[in-house]
């Protein structure tokens, strides 16, 4: 897949870059904010290849495109140059909760890539040290440690970036706040004890190390003293006064008011939690291992994320996040690969297999949009076993020790002082993925029909009892037996009757007169049925459904009249074998069962419109 070519596809599908407010991205999605949502083009971007889903919630766009999102990312930002930021015109209003949303997503995304590099240096720091590998008094583990709590200590900072985008102000600006909260100098007034004014306003230091609300109120401020800035003054010498004004406005305000605010918010924010956890331990990872799908899909996953922040700073380890979670996408792999191993669907089986696995790792999405949702019932089975699973991580007080999507891949996140946290992190991973995987093989679900075993419904046309038909070769190469072909479906001839070519060119003709009744997405299959009732089925390549289209190209459409010769497609063999599949292209009679004999030629080499298959009229 093309994920550059499909995220100039997506920009193309959501009005062009002077419709892009905003845009950003975490690991499996990309998130916009528009000028105008009118413009976007919800369900072609739905059906395009390489989507996984599309969700509008929380204040933003989002489209779910897998692991290779930075790609069509980057495609799209070089699309956009300068202008990736604009002005949405604010004429949507949105509800107080849905922009908080989008406060704490915008500004919380930019900054994942750098807590999540810190937070894994966390966790092999925690294994060297468990297996005796480095010492906690060695200058390496020192250095290392500084390193990993580089992106806690400068939270602010980066906080401030990325609040600068939503509130759309100067970036240097907000940076340069961060750095006002966390300079030295504040640290050495504070720690005189001494009590510290500003022209003659009491200032009440604190340590805004780590901190979170504290700067992403102060950009919000700092926004509106910016465009006040920008209104008075003088455009002769607005590249010295603006920044002025903001700073000399905004950093006392940040000192005296917000910054004493949004500590009292972060320790009423932490106290509550800690308060529901002292009631009932298990009641927060309970509620984010069976609720952690729903808050993704509807947009709201973020919420929780400051206060995870917040603990992680302040005490080292937190249980708001990353227990229910760990919970919640272990229990997502299980029920999808139950679905793998109990669909007969060979695309599912497939998505599954591959979702599922990514799922058990950390990431989630593919599994969820992919697989579980459509189903619904094994989307059930994972909040079940996500729920069940944090049940017992709530009652053991499992913490998460560095900020990581929680899977197994993560699973070092979960060592720390307490040496039996890691055996229940191990345990909650078993519970979630055994509990959904069972739930999910006794509920079952709807397992969709294969749409390459699905026959063509069309029956109008009238089948003569007293005649022979012919197919010609539809592709020049060397004709081989079904029985031949490396694909049990085709070899077993569970679609239907008929040969195989192993193609030496990369043009498809029309093998009967006939109409087209079917294109599959990815072109590599085309149905068609001829104007005696067979119903034929070319399939270029074998497993060639995965290039999802990629040097591939059909001349008709659905409901052509097309005529024996004619050309239909053209495919690409050398990007074929590249990409790692074999070129051999069943033709194929689905409705074989309906005629008395059918007779194949396949000990030859065939040019296009030689006969391969010839049926004999009258059906039994």
């Amino acid at each position: 897949m093309d994920y550059k070519k499909v995220g100039l596809e997506i920009l193309d599908l959501v009005g062009g870059a002077d419709n892009v407010a905003k845009l950003t991205h975490c690991a499996t999605r990309l998130r916009f904010e528009f000028v105008d949502r009118k413009k976007v083009k919800e369900n072609d971007i739905k059906n395009l290849s390489g989507v996984i889903s599309v969700v509008d919630k929380g204040g933003q766009f989002q489209i779910v495109i897998g692991n290779d999102v930075q790609t069509a990312f980057k495609a799209i930002t070089q699309k956009l140059g300068n202008n990736s930021v604009k002005s949405s015109g604010k004429d949507k209003k949105e509800g107080i909760v849905s922009y908080i949303i989008s406060v704490i997503s915008t500004t919380f995304t930019p900054m994942i890539p750098a807590i999540t590099g810190a937070g894994m240096i966390k966790a092999v720091l925690a294994i060297l040290t468990l297996v005796g590998a480095i010492s906690e008094s060695s200058h390496t583990y020192y250095i290392l440690n500084t390193i990993a709590d580089s992106a806690f200590y400068f939270m602010p900072i980066l906080l401030a970036y990325g609040a600068s985008i939503k509130f759309e102000c100067s970036t240097a600006l907000a940076i340069t706040l961060g750095g006002v909260l966390l300079h030295p100098n504040l640290g050495a007034l504070l720690s005189t004890g001494e009590s510290v004014h500003f022209m003659g306003i009491g200032v009440r230091l604190t340590d805004y190390a780590g901190s979170v609300l504290p700067i992403i109120i102060t950009v919000w401020v700092m926004s509106y003293v910016e465009r006040f800035a920008e209104k008075v003054s003088p455009s002769v010498i607005k590249f010295f006064t603006k920044p002025l004004i903001v700073l000399i406005i905004t950093a006392p305000i940040a000192l005296i008011v917000i910054g004493p605010f949004g500590t009292f918010l972060n320790d009423m924010v932490a106290l509550g939690a800690e308060k529901i956890n002292g009631y009932a331990s298990w009641l927060i990872p309970f509620l984010m291992g069976a609720l952690q799908p729903f808050l993704v899909v509807t947009g709201t996953a973020w919420a929780m994320t400051p206060i995870a922040t917040m603990q992680l700073t302040s005490m080292g380890a937190e249980r708001i996040n990353g227990p229910g979670m760990l919970a919640s996408n272990i229990a997502q792999g299980g029920a999808t690969l139950c679905v793998a191993l109990k669909t007969k669907n060979k695309e599912l089986k497939q998505l599954a297999g591959s979702s599922g696995l990514t799922a058990v790792l950390g990431i989630t999405e593919p599994s969820l949009y992919g697989v579980t949702l459509k189903l619904k019932r094994p989307l059930i089975a994972s909040m079940i076993g996500g729920g069940i699973a944090g049940i017992y991580a709530g009652l053991t007080d499992l913490v998460r020790y560095a900020f990581v999507s929680p899977g197994l891949a993560a699973l070092p996140a979960f060592i720390g002082e307490n040496p039996m946290n890691i055996i229940h992190a191990i345990v909650t991973c078993i519970i979630a993925f055994v509990s959904a995987f069972i739930v999910t093989w006794i509920i079952g679900f709807e397992d969709p029909v294969d749409e390459s075993i699905e026959k063509i419904e069309n029956k109008s046309f009238a089948k003569s009892d007293d005649k022979v038909y012919d197919i010609v070769n539809p592709i020049e190469g060397k004709i081989i037996p079904l029985s031949n072909v490396n694909d049990a479906v085709f070899s077993q001839e569970l679609l239907g009757k008929g040969i195989a070519i192993e193609p030496s060119s990369g043009e498809v003709f029309a093998p009967t007169d006939g109409t087209i009744t079917s294109i599959f997405d990815t072109k590599h299959a085309i149905s068609l049925l001829s104007d005696n009732g067979m119903e034929i089925l070319i399939h270029i390549g074998i497993d060639t459904v995965n290039m999802n289209g990629k040097g591939y190209e059909v001349f008709v459409k659905v409901g052509q009249k097309v005529k024996a010769g004619e050309k239909i497609a053209e495919f690409d063999i050398d990007e074929i074998k590249r990409n790692g599949y074999e070129t051999t292209t069943p033709i194929l009679i689905c409705n074989h069962n309906e005629y008395n004999n059918i007779e194949v030629f396949d000990n030859k080499t065939a040019k296009v419109g030689e006969v391969i298959i010839r049926v004999e009229g009258d059906r039994e």
